[in-house]
């Protein structure tokens, strides 16, 4: 019995040092090894063999892309306004010896260099310029840390903005200062309205007011030609008349007497004529009946 049980624990002895001597490491992770707590070699994924005892896995580290998640912060930029952005950052370990010796937390290391990053980075831009410039401020964010942790083994793939917005009190201030070049933008559109329109006004009655002159001067020409055509017509009348009587002023006389004689007729055929009519001479009418 007492040999039996020295084999069992032989045996489970055996079986325990060859558990402890081959390991098998998951694809995406790779296993730093250390011997008599002195960094000794990294073990790849697939089978791996150790020393019993004196070999142990230290640190089993992820060498997929880590996604790192940057809380949001306060930052006040170089106009002292507040806004508050936060980050997230994709990063890749590439040695892992210089990860894990290197720094004693890497994840907490990068987070806090990202955050101070984005402070000092922000902290150069105004307001304006931060809330537009997105892009801008990754590219620097992602150059001013790789150098850093290019030296723990890790590279950074990107860092990216999710988020940069005013703060609370900062966004009711751009509200009211929205509203106001609103109403501003209102009131200036208005006014250039009644401009465009008292100038539109202005220039149509200057333009009926010319149309009008121009109609009178017209009309005006119109007159006068009218009048000038008359005046030579009634000239041209008495020309003629005057050509045709001559030295013979009698039958002239006649059609003047003939005429007179109508005229008189017609005024004292009115009922209401209250007119005495004289000859036109009287003193020759007289001596005509005085036989003289």
């Amino acid at each position: 019995m007492p040999g039996l049980i020295l084999i069992v624990i032989l045996l489970a002895l055996v079986l325990v040092t060859i558990f402890l001597g081959v390991r098998i490491v998951p694809q995406g992770y790779k296993h730093v090894v250390q011997r008599l707590g002195k960094y000794h070699k990294t073990l790849n994924p697939g089978l791996n063999f150790v020393i019993p005892y004196l070999d142990t896995i230290a640190y089993k580290v992820l060498t997929k892309d880590i996604s790192l998640d940057i809380p949001s912060q306060e930052v006040i930029t170089k106009d002292n306004a507040v806004i508050t952005a936060n980050a997230i950052a994709f990063i890749n370990i590439i040695d892992p010896p210089k990860a894990v010796f290197g720094i004693d937390n890497y994840l907490v290391a990068i987070r806090n260099l990202v955050q101070t990053s984005l402070r000092s980075i922000i902290g150069e831009m105004n307001l304006d310029d931060a809330l537009t410039s997105r892009e801008l401020i990754k590219t620097r964010l992602k150059e001013s840390i790789s150098d850093d942790v290019a030296a723990w083994g890790i590279v950074v793939k990107t860092v990216e903005i999710q988020d940069i917005k005013p703060s609370a009190t900062m966004q009711m201030a751009m509200e009211q200062q929205a509203a106001a070049e609103r109403t501003r933008r209102a009131a200036i559109t208005e006014a250039e309205g009644k401009k465009s329109a008292a100038i539109l006004n202005a220039e149509g009655a200057k333009e009926a007011a010319i149309r009008e002159a121009e109609g009178n001067l017209e009309a005006s020409k119109r007159d006068a030609e009218a009048k000038k055509i008359l005046a030579d017509a009634t000239r041209e009348a008495i020309s003629r008349v005057t050509e045709a009587i001559g030295e013979n002023q009698l039958p002239a006389t006649y059609l003047l007497g003939e005429q007179y004689v109508e005229a008189v007729k017609e005024m004292s055929g009115s009922s209401n004529s209250k007119l005495v009519l004289l000859p036109a001479d009287v003193i020759g009418a007289v001596r005509g009946l005085l036989g003289k």
